[in-house]
């Protein structure tokens, strides 16, 4: 058995072969072509174990290296624990490429999981569309400043984005033709940003109504299509934790530890993992609390009554939740939670602002 590893970046691969006792028998340089990567790992007389970072692509190459028949295991090392590994003022690419191989050799390699094209495919769309929905905010956040640069009251929150609110923003007059021409930009593009949206986010319905991973844990008070479908994407296969409370680890949201002898330190969450998917956990947790008395109930015995712990309150209610989809998906059983109604809502306010509460 051959062990190889890679350092590959988008104009040279480097490359560093080591045998079965260890010891390194060939090193090689190739421009940064799959094919010619391909072509060299053929020529290896036995079968190979190969080893690389992740990095942009990493996907397709490895689609591309399972197909060959002398690769008997694949292994696409994190970056960020790679660093931890291994720390050296001396750093170059074959140099790296020998750590990789020599990590593969030792079986210590810190891997990642490779979905396949399709989950991956379906990673990135949720991400574009994270990337359009941040654009479209801050050319509203850019409008909002034009009026107040000019002294224009605008309609209050969201009634600014409504067919009305855009038409009045349309004939408001400002003082310079330059204010006018900007506000006609901004206009033009939020149209364009809210028409992607709405295209892709008609795929990704299309996607999720098809997958019954996503209707189960909309069965959760709060959780809406765009958790969903980002949180069963990420997960991809529950099977591959072997604990529910990994899962916490690989979306980042459990605290940052420095424990030493009787101390022990807990700082803010590690915030590792896909951000987008934790951020929209976060924000559905917020309508679970409110509508769900079982998620508001370990809110609320979290946060203590106390209005400073109130973040860390939602935050390890996001994390319970994300436990709780885990063994979901798993099981294939629909939510516990109660879901009272805007009646039952309104009921409840009414009780807790009486003087008698």
């Amino acid at each position: 058995m051959f062990y190889v590893g890679l350092d590959v970046h988008a104009r040279k691969i480097a490359g560093c072969v080591l045998n079965a006792d260890g010891k390194r028998i060939k090193e090689f340089e190739l421009p940064g072509d799959v094919s010619r990567l391909l072509m060299e790992l053929q020529l290896l007389k036995e079968r190979c174990q190969v080893c690389y970072e992740a990095s942009c692509g990493y996907g397709y190459l490895f689609d591309r290296l399972a197909k060959l028949p002398n690769v008997a295991r694949i292994a696409v090392a994190h970056p960020g624990q790679l660093r931890l590994i291994f720390r050296s003022k001396k750093k170059h690419d074959r140099a790296d490429a020998r750590k990789l191989a020599l990590l593969l050799f030792l079986d210590q390699v810190p891997e990642i999981h490779v979905p396949a094209v399709d989950v991956r495919a379906w990673r990135a769309a949720i991400e574009f569309r994270r990337r359009l929905v941040d654009r479209q905010t801050a050319v509203k956040n850019q409008l909002r400043a034009l009026l107040r640069t000019h002294g224009v009251a605008g309609p209050h929150r969201k009634a600014l984005w409504t067919k009305p609110g855009r038409t009045w923003l349309a004939a408001q007059v400002l003082p310079t033709a330059l204010a006018r021409l900007q506000r006609e930009v901004l206009l033009d593009e939020l149209a364009q940003l809210r028409a992607r949206v709405k295209t892709l986010e008609r795929e990704l319905n299309r996607i999720g109504r098809a997958h019954p991973g996503v209707a189960l844990l909309r069965t959760i008070p709060g959780v809406g299509p765009r958790t969903a479908e980002a949180l069963v994407a990420y997960i991809d296969q529950p099977k591959r934790f072997r604990r529910l409370k990994q899962v916490g680890s690989y979306f980042g949201l459990v605290p940052c530890q420095d424990q030493s002898a009787g101390a022990n330190r807990l700082g803010h969450i590690t915030r590792e993992g896909p951000a987008t998917a934790r951020k929209l956990l976060t924000e559905a947790t917020w309508p679970g609390i409110q509508h769900s008395p079982e998620i508001r109930a370990y809110f609320e015995r979290v946060q203590r009554q106390d209005p400073e712990r109130k973040k860390i309150a939602l935050v390890a209610t996001a994390h319970w939740l994300l436990r709780v989809m885990l063994a979901m998906l798993r099981t294939g059983e629909t939510a516990r939670f109660t879901r009272r109604t805007r009646k039952q809502e309104q009921e409840a306010q009414r009780v807790a602002a009486s003087p008698a509460a």
